[in-house]
């Protein structure tokens, strides 16, 4: 069973993809957000790809677990994307998924840890959605 996590971010939308058997998350790539059409055209285009079975999308909680601002945008992105696409979407906790990000990535160049950090959070997310499942 594939699975895709979207990190969605103001400037870009990171993506994760889990192999076939369900058991390892992959960063793949960072979407620059553009309008809603070019951003669904974009992750259409890697949903064609990767043939994902469920999308997740990034559900940033609050340390107290309430739903904040950014977790309005999250369920609202996927909302959107639950309109538009035939894949099922659901939320996900990714609290400390961008701290985890970084801490992998300490070793990439500054310049270069910046565009691919939103694709190493879809990852650490979805590997804690892999994890759960078992």
């Amino acid at each position: 069973m594939r699975v895709m996590a979207l990190d969605p971010g103001s400037r870009r939308i990171g993506v994760a993809v889990s192999d076939e058997m369900g058991l390892l998350a992959t960063p793949v790539t960072v979407v620059p957000r553009g309008s809603r059409a070019s951003d669904l055209r974009a992750l259409q285009a890697l949903i064609l790809q990767y043939r994902p079975e469920t999308i997740l999308v990034g559900y940033p909680l609050l340390p107290s677990g309430d739903a904040g601002p950014q977790a309005g945008k999250s369920e609202r992105f996927a909302e959107l994307l639950r309109s538009e696409l035939s894949v099922p979407v659901r939320l996900w906790n990714e609290s400390y998924s961008t701290v985890e990000a970084h801490r992998r990535r300490r070793e990439v160049r500054s310049r270069r840890r910046h565009k691919y950090i939103d694709a190493e959070a879809a990852a650490v997310l979805l590997q804690d959605y892999l994890d759960s499942q078992r």
